[in-house]
């Protein structure tokens, strides 16, 4: 085989290796945006509606702190988990070059995990965790659909 043909077969195999790290990458840092989204909301809301001040003794404790909070607060978390999922969907559509679409469902997807790790850690109320379920992938979707319609 002529070294020419060669050295075509071995870029073309590293262009397509770089493509799928790079649709890694945007995945991992749509995440990293969508945290701090969800993270920056969470401070937020710890401002408006803050914590007992008593140190907690164990788990229970704030698995009961969850369970007393008001409405409010658990729809300002809700809040985060679904505005983090079209963040952080848009952010991986927008860096990956292949697979866009892919890459913001991905991250609604961990989003999704995340959510119910949380709720089997945490007792939170039926409808915040079949939203917080729901909800997540179709809004990375549209962040994705945001990006793509952003880069026309």
């Amino acid at each position: 085989m002529p070294s020419s043909i060669r050295r075509a077969m071995l870029q073309a195999g590293f262009a397509r290796e770089w493509r799928m790290i790079r649709t890694m990458f945007s995945v991992m840092l749509g995440m990293v945006v969508a945290m701090m989204v969800m993270l920056g909301l969470e401070f937020v809301g710890a401002w408006m509606v803050p914590m007992p001040t008593e140190p907690l003794a164990d788990e229970t404790d704030l698995a009961q702190i969850v369970a007393n909070a008001p409405t409010g607060k658990l729809v300002w978390v809700l809040s985060g988990w679904l505005l983090a999922a079209v963040c952080g969907g848009w952010v991986a559509a927008r860096l990956a070059r292949v697979h866009r679409m892919g890459a913001a469902i991905a991250v609604g997807v961990l989003i999704v995990l995340g959510v119910v790790l949380n709720a089997w850690m945490l007792p939170h109320p039926l409808w915040m965790i079949l939203l917080g379920v729901i909800g997540p992938i179709p809004l990375a979707w549209s962040g994705g659909r945001l990006a793509l319609r952003r880069l026309r």
